[in-house]
């Protein structure tokens, strides 16, 4: 490689990055500024928002299955009840993430899925809701929509999976694990190809049921899977300081919440208040 002043100035901030040093400059500087900054953004909206003047921006860290839903429900009800305001998402693919992205002011809310119910210590929570795990797969094959399906009846299957450390992984892990001639065909990191491949008859797939309504639509088939594991799905924010578009965004979030968890005992249907 040439060595020119460009390169010698970008390998010497690579090494400074690296250091102790410039990790406790993190810590103890950069992070607590981006948070001030974040608190006078808030007082500049609400300054706004009193003069009449509705708008801002909420930025939210997603995993990507909340991301799919409950994320479309809410930026879809959020922009009728807001429409000059606007949602800003940004990717993360574990919850350590968006638990990082959120601490850190990257982001004000974070919607995150987990094998268990999150604690993050600093931060509020608001559980969502937990999505059970379903099997789709390509229509006209051996998986009926809607019927009830065991990890036994999927033997002889291809099944797409994601990498190994996902609660969705270890479910897959546990079908193949039973004998039944059952394996994994593909390994994807994005799971944004796992439908794609799915209608392409390329082999099944076990997803939370945040995907059901878009496989559906696609021509899919989706049957629930007992016994199931669920994703819990939540939202988390700094406790204090949030913009009014944040709180906004947060508030509908509960409200969605509140009217799932009434719809799972049959109440009514699962959507936002206003």
């Amino acid at each position: 490689m040439t060595h020119t002043p460009g390169n010698e100035r970008a390998e010497q901030a690579v090494r400074i990055a690296a250091t102790p040093w410039y990790r406790q400059l993190y810590v103890q500087v950069l992070e607590p500024s981006r948070r001030v900054l974040r608190d006078l953004t808030a007082v500049r909206d609400t300054a706004a928002a009193l003069a009449g003047l509705h708008g801002g921006t909420v930025e939210v860290a997603t995993m990507p299955s909340p991301g799919i839903e409950p994320l479309t429900t809410l930026v879809h009800r959020f922009a009728e009840l807001h429409p000059s305001a606007t949602v800003s998402t940004q990717a993360a693919f574990t919850p350590d993430e968006v638990l990082s992205l959120v601490r850190s002011g990257a982001c004000e809310l974070g919607l995150l899925g987990s094998a268990a119910p999150v604690r993050p210590a600093g931060l509020d929570v608001l559980h969502v809701e937990d999505q059970p795990f379903v099997v789709v797969a390509a229509p006209g094959g051996a998986v009926e929509d809607d019927v009830t399906i065991r990890p036994g009846d999927l033997a002889g299957q291809k099944l797409i999976a994601s990498r190994t450390g996902s609660l969705m992984r270890g479910i897959v892990d546990d079908i193949t694990a039973g004998g039944t001639g059952t394996e994994i065909v593909t390994v994807v990191d994005h799971r944004t190809s796992i439908l794609p491949l799915v209608l392409t008859g390329v082999g099944v797939a076990v997803l939370p049921s945040s995907w059901t309504r878009l496989a559906r639509r696609c021509g899919a088939v989706v049957a629930p899977i007992e016994p199931t594991a669920h994703l819990h799905v939540a939202m988390v924010s700094l406790p204090a300081h949030l913009t009014p578009a944040a709180r906004a965004f947060f508030a509908l979030t509960a409200s969605l919440a509140r009217r799932r968890a009434a719809h799972g005992t049959g109440g009514p249907p699962p959507t936002p208040d206003a």
